[in-house]
Order: C-alpha cells, then structure tokens, then sequence
C-alpha cells in the first residue's frame, strides 16, 4: 500500500529531473494526445493548446508507440535523442481499437527510455477498478471525459509544481 502512495510523486520529480538543458525550464510541454475518437482528439488537443502546450496527436496506440520510437519494427529512429520529439506528457484514451490506452501505458513503462513519461488515462466510463489498475500500473493521472479546460490546467499545474 506505501509504495503506490509514495511513487506518483517521486516518478514525477524523476520524470523533470532528466531534463537535459536546464536553461529552458519555461519551455511548453509537449504533450501526445492518443484517442481514437477524432473529435475528443480534437477537444484534447484544443484545450492543451489554450494551456500553451505543444500537442502531437495519434489516433490510435500503435501509432503513439511508433511515433515514441517504440514501434514493432525494430529500426530504432531514436526519437529521444531528437529534442523536438521530447514528450513530457502522454494523454491517451482508455477505450480503443488494437491497443486500449491501459496497453499502451504498461508498454512505455516497460521502456527504458520513456518509463519517466507521465501518462495520464481518460475514459468516458467511471470504473473504479479501471481507475485503480491504471493507477497501480503507474499512470499518473486518470480524467473523467469530457475534459474540460479546469483538467488540463490542474493537470499541468501538477506537472510543473513537482517540475521545480
């Protein structure tokens, strides 16, 4: 029981601390927003744009791994080393077609690379044990959809206090 306690808080300040140019403590999160549902997408994506995030959007697991460098085929594009694909933040939905959001969660966390990556899950359906097992599988963060603007800002605020 600690331990989950414990863990959101020190994945968070584990996840800022690799930041490797400190200079630039102010720049915008990237975010990658995963929903297979365009106009969720959409809603996502606008309202991390109001929050002065930078969005990247998949449609689906598959294509958020691909774009994290994390694909089945194995030519490692290494897209961490390349700084404009530094994803601080992953949103992805629960419910989706081949890959739920739960999957694509324990796969960046089996990542070395991306393990840090906080991902937040959202899911129209209010499940406790959902919530939970996503939480214990080590998201950071579980939203009721439809976000609203309220969510984005606690959610970075969460990110940037345990940043500093």
């Amino acid at each position: 029981m600690n331990s989950s306690g414990d863990s959101c808080s020190s994945l968070m300040e584990v996840a800022f601390d690799h930041h490797h140019h400190h200079g630039h403590d102010d720049e915008e999160l990237h975010v990658l927003a995963v929903d297979d549902n365009l106009i969720d997408r959409k809603l996502v994506e606008r309202l991390l744009k109001i929050s002065s995030c930078k969005v990247t959007t998949a449609e689906n697991a598959l294509r958020a791994l691909e774009y994290l460098g994390l694909g089945d085929q194995n030519q490692h594009i290494d897209a961490l080393t390349n700084n404009d694909l530094k994803v601080n933040l992953i949103i992805t939905d629960y419910c989706m077609p081949g890959m739920t959001g739960f999957e694509l969660l324990k796969k960046v966390k089996e990542s070395s690379n991306l393990k840090e990556v906080p991902v937040v899950i959202m899911s129209s359906e209010n499940i406790p044990t959902r919530i939970n097992k996503c939480l214990a599988s080590g998201a950071q963060m579980f939203m009721q959809k439809p976000l609203k603007l309220s969510d984005v800002e606690k959610l970075k605020c969460h990110l940037m206090n345990c940043r500093s």
